[in-house]
């Protein structure tokens, strides 16, 4: 009777562990941005964003510009994360060569060194980038400007030339579902409409919520110093090129940022 009592006592005691350990929080970075995140994968994203705050700090004692790229990961509606991790990375190495590898070093979000554990999910990577981005004070010491993807960092990967692109992404579908199984589970119009019409920073949650952080950055830049605080504001580009003046201003609809509901979610 002990024996079954203590068993027992155990296996609510590991189930109640379990619970605490899975419990999911509301964290926040500088200025209010804040997510649900897991809370036995707090310590995990505090020690990535200090080890990749060093790798930041290594390439500027070269001398180099650091940007930051944001772009679509997830597998969402005809998106695939295993492709979109080769995009980025092909698009980190196309930019540091526009620029000069000697110049230049991006961050690419999607390198597996960046990785945090198997269950974290867009609030945690978000939480992690967001303090990477904003730096302790929110004024992102670190960055000198961030590049967001559009149409073009998609369709260069593609050899997309304006002439039956959209055929072309369904052939490269076609060959690569040989050997990969997982994109198998993608449906062939959804990956092909998605590819072919969609991708690009527009349509990610988390590039969405990277924007907005962008601006609360440039805006404590501008507020610091009146006199040079255009000046100092990190550069912004999309899709290849810089920004209009007016877009410093504007922000955009959340992605991830949002404290946990009622249910923890």
């Amino acid at each position: 009777m002990r024996a079954a009592l203590t068993i027992t006592v155990a296996m609510i005691s590991l189930a109640l562990g379990t619970t605490a350990r899975s419990a999911s929080v509301t964290s926040c970075a500088a200025d209010d941005f804040c997510y649900c995140v897991k809370d036995s994968l707090q310590d995990a994203i505090q020690t990535n964003v200090e080890r990749i705050r060093k790798a930041i700090s290594a390439q500027k004692s070269l001398g180099k510009a650091v940007g930051y790229l944001s772009i679509p990961l997830s597998t969402l509606n005809g998106s695939y994360i295993a492709l979109n991790a080769e995009i980025a990375d092909q698009n980190k190495k196309r930019i540091e060569r526009r620029f000069g590898t000697e110049d230049v070093w991006i961050l690419d979000p999607g390198a597996k060194e960046y990785s945090l554990p198997d269950e974290a999910r867009g609030g945690e990577y978000m939480l992690m980038w967001t303090r990477v981005l904003q730096g302790d004070d929110g004024f992102g010491k670190d960055w000198d400007f961030v590049y967001f993807a559009g149409p073009s960092d998609f369709s260069s990967f593609f050899s997309l030339r304006g002439q039956g692109d959209m055929m072309k992404i369904a052939r490269y579908y076609d060959r690569r579902i040989k050997t990969d199984r997982d994109l198998a589970k993608i449906d062939k119009a959804l990956f092909r409409n998605y590819y072919g019409l969609k991708a690009s920073v527009s349509f990610s949650y988390g590039s969405h919520d990277e924007w907005n952080i962008v601006r609360a950055i440039n805006k404590k830049r501008r507020d610091q110093d009146a006199k040079v605080g255009l000046a100092n504001q990190i550069g912004v580009l999309f899709d290849g090129k810089a920004i209009a003046p007016a877009l410093f201003d504007v922000g955009i609809s959340s992605g991830n940022a949002h404290a946990c509901s009622p249910d923890g979610k």
